[in-house]
């Protein structure tokens, strides 16, 4: 993205390169978690943030359509060569999650995956994907959010106020996400969380959220 007003690229290249490395080791806790992420879905969907590529390989047949959208220069690179192995039509494009690549209610789902940590606006990220889909889509979300115990969440605060978002590509560990989904307008059908004991990622990017929630409405 580029021209004037535009926004300065996003650029963590020592994150993406550390993060496409490790995501082979990563997807040992991840990848059962990922398949029932998308389990279900069908027709045009919208993947926002999708780093390398990780998700691909999980969509269902039933998908006809992935608009994956990833700023991140390498991570972009990463994600278009997995697009060519994916098991269904995706195609991978610069754009930030406040302003998707995409029309108003043209989407059946849209998903966020390991994303709305790294937004500098959860609330603007969700208003647009509230935005995409349409009426009686899906929302599907895993995320990793605020722990539950008040001393971890000091600790992620902490962290989030120091480094860990320099060295991670942006990611703050204390939002409470389920509640910015409900703020957005979605209406939350399901959510389980999930402990460093169920997908390998160890604290403060964890606890995890994952599930389901739709856009009221017709259709």
């Amino acid at each position: 993205m580029s021209g004037p007003g535009a926004p300065p690229p996003v650029r963590h290249p020592i994150f993406a390169r550390f993060y496409a490395r490790m995501s082979p080791l990563m997807e040992r806790g991840l990848g059962r978690y990922r398949t029932r992420l998308l389990h279900g879905l069908s027709g045009r969907v919208l993947e926002v943030g999708a780093g390398a590529g990780a998700n691909f390989d999980h969509y269902p047949a039933e998908v006809t359509g992935v608009l994956a959208v990833e700023p991140e220069a390498r991570l972009r690179r990463a994600a278009t060569a997995a697009a060519r192995r994916a098991p269904v039509p995706v195609e991978v494009v610069d754009g930030l999650a406040d302003r998707l690549p995409a029309g108003d209610r043209s989407c059946d789902a849209v998903v966020a995956c390991l994303v709305l940590c790294t937004v500098p606006d959860p609330a603007n990220a969700l208003a647009e994907l509230f935005r995409v889909v349409r009426p009686g889509g899906r929302l599907r979300f895993f995320e990793h959010v605020q722990a539950g115990e008040p001393a971890r969440r000091r600790m992620q605060r902490l962290a989030d106020a120091t480094v860990w978002p320099i060295v991670s590509g942006g990611c703050h560990t204390s939002r409470d996400t389920a509640a910015a989904i409900a703020n957005a307008g979605f209406v939350i059908d399901d959510i389980e969380t999930l402990q460093r004991s169920d997908t390998g990622m160890p604290f403060p990017a964890a606890p995890q959220i994952l599930g389901t929630a739709h856009r009221p409405g017709d259709g």
